[in-house]
C-alpha cells in the first residue's frame, strides 16, 4: 500500500474542508440502517449534530458516549433511513478491518477547529 493521491494544495484543503473535535453525547443502535452503524449525537461545543458511524464493530454505546471525536462538519447532511446525518465521524481501519475513531491525544474544548 503506497500513498497515491496527487498532492493539493494545502491551503484550498483547509479552506475547503472544516474538521472540529466534538463529544459523542449519546450513541445509540440504528437497526433500520442497511449497515451496521451507530446513530451519534455529537456537541461541538457551540451546536450539537447527528451522525450515522459505523463504529459498531469495536465499541458498545456506552465507550463512545463522553469521547471525544474528529469529525469533518462541512460535508452537508445525508439521510439514512430516515435519519439526518449531519456531520463525517472520521476513522481507520484496524488489521482485522474494524474502524477505530480518531480522537485528539489529550481532551481539548468542543468544536476546537483541526488543522
Amino acid at each position: 500500500m503506497g500513498i497515491e493521491e496527487a498532492d493539493i494544495d494545502p491551503e484550498r484543503f483547509l479552506e475547503d474542508v472544516e474538521m472540529r473535535i466534538g463529544t459523542v453525547r449519546s450513541a445509540e443502535p440504528f437497526p433500520e440502517a442497511r449497515k451496521d452503524v451507530y446513530k451519534l449525537e455529537v456537541d461541538f461545543g457551540s451546536e450539537t449534530r447527528q451522525s450515522a458511524a459505523g463504529l459498531t464493530d469495536n465499541y458498545g454505546p456506552d465507550e463512545l458516549e463522553g469521547r471525544q471525536v474528529l469529525a469533518v462538519v462541512n460535508l452537508g447532511t445525508v439521510t439514512i433511513a430516515g435519519f439526518e446525518s449531519q456531520c463525517l465521524v472520521t476513522g481507520v481501519d484496524d488489521p482485522e478491518g474494524d474502524v477505530v475513531y480518531l480522537q485528539p491525544e489529550r481532551e481539548v474544548p468542543d468544536g476546537t477547529r483541526v488543522y
